[in-house]
């Protein structure tokens, strides 16, 4: 039965996939189903070390790692849907928690607030619409993740997608990713190398809060 809430948050699944079951192959490290990420806990809403998204986006992303293994790569996922209520974990620790265990190694440069002033942390997740991915690439030949001249969730200017002050070969890296993705109908973002949104996502105004769990779906 679908629910919905207030500001349009709703708990019902039935548009979203299992990714790794549409895709596979999909390589998957959910970083904020572990402990290392900006916040240093497992984030609110993350069950199971899982990716899931719209049928949509599944298979425009299906469409995008096709390409890429021809060309020698594989996908490689840190995040896709992320339910409200971890988005609304993210918020709480930057307004109230003093706890900056991991700024060493994820935001170095910045203080917390000034992760939502330059747009890395949003109080609204495009995540949480459900066909927004966090991704990279791995080499098929190494077994390695490309180089992008920066880790995936490293909040600075060296991770901006037009980042210049990098080597050739990381940039050309980078658009390698982005020009598959783009093709493939997904849009990126000027502050993060790995984020990209369907550009026909179909929820543009609705926020989902159920778990990162693939049982979830199956209920």
């Amino acid at each position: 039965m679908k629910t919905i809430y207030n500001n349009n948050v709703t708990m019902d699944p039935s548009g979203f996939v299992v990714l790794a079951e549409y895709v596979p192959g999909i390589i998957q490290e959910i970083r904020y189903y572990s402990t290392y990420n900006f916040i240093g806990d497992r984030i609110d809403g993350y069950e199971e070390p899982v990716a899931l998204l719209t049928i949509e986006a599944a298979r425009a992303l299906k469409a995008a790692a096709n390409e890429l293994f021809v060309q020698g790569y594989r996908l490689k996922v840190f995040d896709a849907y992320r339910p409200a209520v971890a988005v609304k974990h993210f918020v709480l620790w930057g307004i109230e928690d003093q706890d900056i265990r991991m700024k060493q190694y994820f935001y170095p440069d910045l203080v917390k607030q000034e992760l939502f002033e330059e747009g890395y942390i949003a109080k609204e997740s495009s995540h949480s619409r459900g066909s927004t991915v966090d991704l990279t690439l791995l080499d098929m030949a190494t077994g390695k993740e490309v180089d992008m001249g920066s880790p995936f969730d490293f909040f600075g200017a060296i991770s901006h997608p037009d980042y210049k002050d990098i080597t050739e070969e990381q940039y050309e890296n980078r658009m390698t990713l982005q020009r598959v993705m783009v093709r493939n109908g997904f849009e990126p973002i000027d502050c993060e190398w790995w984020h990209f949104t369907l550009r026909d996502e179909p929820y543009p105004d609705t926020y989902f809060e159920f778990p990162v769990s693939a049982d979830y779906l199956k209920r």
